[in-house]
C-alpha cells in the first residue's frame, strides 16, 4: 500500500492487469452478487432526478422492483450505505439486456442517448476498483472476482494495468493531480521493487 493524499492505494492497481472484455462475461459484474452497486448519498438524489428519463431504457422487471423497493435501498449489510435496487435478489434494477443476452446499463443508456447528463454510479466506472471509507482516509483496492477472469486475460495481452484501466473514473472521482502522483509512482514502482 501507498498513500496519495487522504487514500491508501493498494499496490494491486499498478501490479494487476485488467481490461473489461464484455464480448466474454456478458456484464456479469451487474447480475452477480449479493448487492446492488455502491451509491453516494448525491448519487442517490440523483437517481431520484433522472428516473423519468432513464425508465423508458429499464426492463419491465427493473421498473417493478422499483416501484416495490424504491429507486435505491440501503444496505443490508450496514444500514448507513446506499445501493442500487435489485430485481428478485439477483441484478441490477437498471441492467437491461441487449439481444445476444449482454447486461448493459439503463442509466449509461439514457446518458449516451442525450437525456441526461449523468453517466452511471462511479462504482460502477470504478470497477474493479473499490474504495471504502474511514474515518481519515479512503482505501483504494482492487476487487477480484473470478467473473472478470477474462478481463485479466485480456487485460494481460494488453499490458494494462488496473489504475490505466480505470483512468478516467480515478479522475472523476480523485482528481487529476491525484491520478498524475499514482502514475508517477506507477513509473518509478518497479525500481523500487
Amino acid at each position: 500500500m501507498f498513500q496519495i493524499g487522504k487514500t491508501l492505494v493498494s499496490e494491486d492497481l499498478i501490479q494487476e492487469e485488467f481490461t473489461c472484455n464484455l464480448s466474454a462475461c456478458k456484464g456479469e459484474c451487474c447480475v452477480s452478487g449479493d448487492a446492488g452497486a455502491p451509491l453516494t448519498a448525491e448519487e442517490a438524489k440523483k437517481l431520484e432526478e433522472v428516473y423519468d428519463q432513464v425508465k423508458p431504457f429499464m426492463r419491465n422487471e427493473g421498473i417493478q422492483a422499483i416501484e416495490e423497493q424504491g429507486k435505491f435501498v440501503h444496505s443490508e449489510f450496514d444500514q448507513n450505505e446506499l445501493e442500487t435496487t435489485l430485481v428478485k435478489g439477483k441484478e441490477c434494477a437498471y441492467v437491461r439486456f441487449s439481444e445476444n443476452g449482454t447486461a448493459l446499463c439503463s442509466i449509461e443508456s439514457a446518458y449516451r442517448a442525450g437525456k441526461i447528463d449523468w453517466k452511471k454510479p462511479i462504482s460502477c466506472e470504478l470497477y474493479p476498483v473499490r474504495v471504502q471509507q474511514y474515518s481519515s482516509f479512503e482505501a483504494v483496492n482492487y476487487d477480484r472476482w473470478d467473473i472478470c477472469s477474462d478481463a485479466c486475460t485480456l487485460g494481460k495481452e494488453l499490458q494494462q494495468p488496473v489504475y490505466k484501466f480505470t483512468k478516467d473514473a480515478l479522475i472523476k472521482r480523485f482528481g487529476k493531480d491525484w491520478y498524475d502522483e499514482l502514475s508517477l509512482i506507477a513509473e518509478n514502482y518497479p525500481a523500487e521493487k
